[in-house]
């Protein structure tokens, strides 16, 4: 059985960062394993530009941010598989893959990395009155369909849900030729990015249906036609029915972690986020496994997730070399108007100088501030004129601020 110091499950922006920076902190034999063809994860679709504005001081687009961490990690060695699929990770640090050259194979690890990012939900996870005919896809395959096998998936286009990809690939679609009608918006406000609905949505008066879904789908074996309905809560209100004339329905209606390996090892999951709970290194509730990127919570900006990345690869080399200080931890815990926290553990000696929060709010927000507590007392208030569920927030705390809590840190919304 081979040994290595660090095995990183997933070759996307989290893999490669993690990889790199681990590497960087002296740990030489690292291995990164790619289920797909090629590095750089999700990024090679997003032809688009926008990616890098914080971690490079300048906009690339998606392949041109991937192609600046594939080249550094190729110059400096680190190993790295293709084609090959994780089928197993165990408690004890064993990783079991197979791929067409080598077949089944098991590795033993000192540390693991997991950064196998998410997935969209499908049809499957709403029930639309109708039948499934062909044309009803998720908005990132017909982003791959479009931008790497040059196929344009329909003329006359729907999308469901406002969520970034969906807003991208309606100007995409659009500038390929197609006539997007509308985009429909569950929530009473949008799922994306502002920025994206202005240079998506509204640049291209493409018209935007909040508190709306897609109640039923027309069509036996190729769409034909969707009907769209505003609704009061989940519930589609009768009389309120708009037709729509489409060969594409796009889904743009949520990110979930891929931690199906995660579980399997007995990972904990956090209900909220539906990736892993973590602690200040991005280490798991199994010692010696770390997680990172979209497989611990969905960002909304790439360099997010390289920054986060980067800090569990230099967790994970802390590890190997038995720097990582094992104690008490306090919690982290949301209250009113947030969302989730992480990490959601922390043990202030293993901070340098200052602990980095991130979270999302449930609902959007206008001239409000957060409160931030530790065991009860107030620490931190910090005035919001905007906050919205589709932006990921953080909170800087220095250790000096938090030395003496014992039990949780606490943020609110304070409207």
């Amino acid at each position: 059985m081979n040994n290595y110091d660090i095995v990183v499950v997933g070759g996307g922006s989290a893999g490669l960062a993690a990889a790199i920076e681990a590497n960087k902190n002296g740990i030489e034999k690292v291995l990164l394993i790619e289920r797909d063809i090629e590095l750089g994860g999700i990024l090679l679709q997003c032809i688009h530009n926008g990616f890098g504005l914080k971690v490079f001081k300048e906009e690339l687009t998606g392949p041109e941010y991937a192609e600046r961490f594939v080249n550094e990690l190729k110059d400096m060695g680190i190993e790295f598989k293709l084609n090959t699929l994780v089928t197993k990770i165990n408690p004890d640090k064993t990783v079991e893959y197979a791929n067409a050259e080598e077949g089944f194979i098991q590795i033993q690890a000192k540390a693991i990395i997991l950064t196998m990012g998410c997935y969209e939900r499908s049809a499957g996870a709403i029930n639309i009155p109708g039948n499934r005919p062909s044309g009803i896809l998720t908005a990132g395959t017909a982003q791959k369909y479009l931008n790497i096998d040059g196929y344009l998936v329909g003329k006359r286009v729907f999308i469901l849900g406002s969520g970034d990809i969906g807003l991208i690939m309606a100007r995409r679609m659009t500038l390929e030729g197609a006539k997007v009608l509308g985009v429909a918006e569950l929530q009473p406000y949008s799922g994306g990015l502002t920025r994206n609905i202005v240079q998506c949505l509204e640049d291209y008066d493409i018209p935007l249906y909040l508190s709306h879904t897609v109640s039923k789908i027309v069509g036996d074996s190729k769409l034909e036609k969707i009907v769209v309905s505003k609704v009061d809560g989940f519930t589609p209100i009768p009389g309120t029915e708009m037709e729509f004339e489409v060969d594409a329905l796009l889904l743009s209606i949520g990110l979930i972690p891929e931690n199906g390996l995660s579980e399997a090892a007995g990972i904990l999951i956090d209900n909220r986020t539906k990736g892993a709970i973590v602690n200040e290194s991005y280490e798991t509730s199994v010692e010696g496994i770390f997680a990172c990127g979209n497989v611990l919570h969905v960002h909304d900006l790439v360099d997010f997730v390289t920054a986060e990345s980067r800090r569990a690869g230099v967790a994970a080399a802390k590890y190997i070399k038995n720097e990582l200080i094992k104690g008490k931890s306090f919690e982290t815990k949301p209250l009113k108007g947030i969302n989730y926290i992480v990490p959601n553990k922390v043990n202030i000696d293993n901070l340098d100088d200052k602990l980095e929060l991130f979270m999302r709010v449930d609902a959007v927000y206008k001239d409000v501030v957060i409160n931030v507590y530790g065991d009860g007392t107030l620490i931190k208030t910090m005035k919001k004129k905007h906050l919205a569920p589709a932006e990921m927030e953080s909170v800087k705390l220095k250790v000096s601020e938090i030395s003496n809590i014992k039990d949780c840190i606490e943020i609110e919304v304070l409207v």
